[in-house]
């Protein structure tokens, strides 16, 4: 499916494990689903939520291969390519490609963190070489480094650029960033606190971790801005941060995922170094489950 004109709640699907640590497929297919089913604009799997980090190649490509067979061109898919070496992140873009992927998420290349050149051709060396939309990821709470005004502005020029994931938390940086918006290279929130400012500065939409449990609200919200009802998208972000801020109580996914279980969607299991949710985030989540209507 063309991503061109992507706007709204794309979801980071986190991937549903069972009891024994192995996937859950029945569960995925049951989450895109609800997702599809919910107003959900896009689907972004193998990303932090997905907890790409723990899992193979093999269960990459299984996972990836899933959502795409179930989506079935309904809405835009979007693979996590995202590695610290440049080549290993090249090697599961093409994979990812080759699947079916309408675009690809990449990341700046943690723990070397490179310098200044390096990310920019950490990124172009990706770029060069597939044929599908690319989204640039910014967050350097988890990378150690971060996407600079120079780099952004190079990179925004780039055919295969569809865009950033602006992930850092800083209004400084998104302003920053929106300098070099067009038609051609949009900006999406990755935070799910900051979605209107972020829309406020020109962003598109939203990777969201909020739209695994509420993908209506989610996708309400950006309808909302992107038609000109901003005090009515405004309504929604603000009535939504308890939810929010619980969802990020402790390390993602680990609270999406305990939500999740509660609406018994799927289960609660993360992979290791992830721990379930300790007893005082998950009472602090439920609550705000019930206070944001998602538990009876």
């Amino acid at each position: 499916m063309d991503m061109q004109g992507l706007t709204g709640s794309v979801v980071a699907l986190v991937t549903p494990f069972l009891e024994d640590g192995s996937i859950d497929f029945g569960s995925l297919e049951r989450l895109v689903d609800f997702h599809l089913e919910n107003g959900t604009d896009g689907i972004l799997v193998l990303g932090t939520t997905g907890e790409l980090s723990t899992m193979t190649d093999e269960e990459d490509l299984e996972v990836a291969s899933t959502v795409i067979a179930r989506v079935a061109g309904r809405v835009p898919v979007i693979g996590g390519a995202g590695s610290n070496s440049t080549a290993e992140s090249l090697r599961k873009a093409k994979g990812l490609e080759k699947l079916g992927a309408d675009g690809l998420l990449l990341i700046t290349p943690y723990y070397n963190k490179s310098n200044e050149e390096g990310i920019y051709r950490h990124f172009t060396t990706v770029l060069d070489q597939v044929d599908v939309p690319c989204l640039l990821y910014n967050i350097p709470g988890r990378t150690g480094c971060s996407i600079s005004e120079g780099n952004v502005a190079r990179l925004a020029t780039h055919p295969n650029a569809w865009g950033i994931k602006e992930a850092s938390g800083s209004i400084s940086y998104a302003t920053m960033v929106a300098r070099y918006l067009t038609d051609d290279f949009r900006m999406m929130s990755g935070n799910d606190d900051m979605v209107v400012p972020i829309l406020s500065l020109g962003g598109v939409g939203v990777v969201s971790v909020w739209a695994d449990v509420a993908p209506h609200a989610v996708h309400d919200m950006c309808a909302r801005w992107l038609s000109g009802d901003t005090a009515g998208a405004l309504k929604v972000q603000l009535e939504n941060l308890d939810l929010i801020h619980a969802l990020f109580g402790e390390v993602n996914p680990i609270p999406v995922k305990a939500a999740l279980a509660k609406m018994g969607l799927t289960g609660p299991t993360v992979r290791l170094p992830l721990w379930q949710l300790s007893p005082e985030a998950d009472a602090r989540l439920e609550a705000a489950m019930r206070g944001a209507g998602l538990l009876g």
